[in-house]
C-alpha cells in the first residue's frame, strides 16, 4: 500500500498539472501533467490541499518560470525511486537551462556510458517534470524524442527556455 500524499492542480500552459507533496507537506514528490504517461493512478484517492504552503511556493516558482522570470527551482524534494533512477535525476538536474544534451551524454555523466537505455528509461520515469528538467534530453543528434508529457509539451518547454535565453542575451547587449 502506497503512503497518503497531498495533492493540488494548477493550470498552465502545457494544460492542467498534478502538483504532489509527500504525507508531512514539506517535499514536492511529484509534478505531472494531467493524463500524461505513468500518471499515478492512486492519484484521486490522495488528500486535496490547495492551501498547503509548499503548493503555493511551488505554483509561485511554476508560474515564474513560464513566465520567463525563473531559470531553476529552490524547492525541496522527495522523489521515489531506485536508486539508479535517482542518480539519473540528480545528474538532470544539473542540465542548466536552455541547454540540452543527449541520452548518451547522460548515462556518460551518470558514470554508465554503456547504460543509454537505462538512464534513458529513468528519465523517462521522472516523477518531477519541468522541475528535473527531463526535456533537456534529447536522442541522438539531437533529435526530439521521449517525453512522458508528450513530444508538443516538449517542444514548448525548450521552445520556452530558447526564447528566454534569446531575451536576456538581448538585454545584456
Amino acid at each position: 500500500m502506497q503512503p497518503m500524499k497531498l495533492r493540488c492542480e494548477m493550470t498552465s500552459p502545457l494544460g492542467d498539472l498534478l502538483l504532489v507533496a509527500n504525507a508531512p507537506g514539506d517535499a514536492l514528490c511529484g509534478l505531472f501533467v494531467v493524463q500524461q504517461k505513468y500518471f499515478p493512478a492512486a492519484a484521486s484517492q490522495w488528500q486535496a490541499a490547495p492551501r498547503l504552503p509548499l503548493f503555493r511556493i511551488v505554483t509561485a516558482q511554476l508560474r515564474d518560470y513560464f513566465s520567463g522570470a525563473r531559470q531553476s527551482f529552490d524547492l525541496p524534494l522527495a522523489p521515489e525511486g531506485t536508486p539508479f533512477q535517482q542518480h539519473v535525476w540528480s545528474h538532470i538536474r544539473a542540465v542548466p537551462f536552455g541547454e540540452t544534451i543527449t541520452y548518451a551524454e547522460l548515462a556518460r555523466r551518470c558514470g554508465r556510458p554503456s547504460a543509454v537505455r537505462a538512464a534513458g528509461a529513468a528519465t523517462g520515469r521522472n516523477p518531477l517534470m519541468i522541475v528535473v528538467p527531463c526535456h533537456r534530453i534529447m536522442g541522438s543528434g539531437g533529435a526530439l524524442t521521449g517525453y512522458a508529457g508528450g513530444l508538443d509539451r516538449k517542444r514548448v518547454l525548450l521552445e520556452l527556455e530558447s526564447r528566454d535565453l534569446v531575451g536576456m542575451t538581448r538585454n545584456v547587449a
